[in-house]
């Protein structure tokens, strides 16, 4: 089982949702979600966890090691919606990451966030046909 993922870029800021189950096997395709972020936005980056269905011990360091990766370019991590449990697993020395309860509280942080401007997604993601 994988994730499959959006971004959506905002006015100031970025939005990447996942869907599925963030576990060991996921990371990979996770990393590559980030880099995709990385190099399509600017500002702070909402990692919206609305449709996911849970995330392991791996892939909540996975998490962290994005605030990491974020950080060294100058942009902050923020979550939404984290999964029922509400746990993230600490990753040591890490930046903070600010935790809203649902995307649209998040957005509200950012002033709305304003309308999405561009967005990519994978094959899979739902709602989204696959050709």
């Amino acid at each position: 089982m994988t994730i499959e993922w959006r971004y959506t870029t905002h006015p100031g800021l970025g939005v990447l949702s996942l869907a599925g189950f963030l576990g060991a096997d996921a990371v990979g395709r996770f990393d590559g979600a980030v880099g995709w972020v990385l190099a399509r936005g600017t500002g702070p980056v909402i990692l919206d966890l609305t449709a996911l269905r849970g995330w392991s011990a791996g892939g909540q360091l996975a998490v962290v090691d994005a605030a990491r990766r974020l950080e060294a370019e100058g942009r902050g991590l923020e979550l939404a919606a984290i999964p029922a449990d509400g746990s993230l697993v600490p990753g040591g020395d890490h930046p903070e990451i600010p935790v809203h309860c649902d995307l649209e509280a998040a957005l509200t942080a950012h002033h709305g966030g304003g309308q999405g401007q561009r967005e990519w997604c994978s094959d899979e993601w739902p709602g989204v046909r696959s050709l």
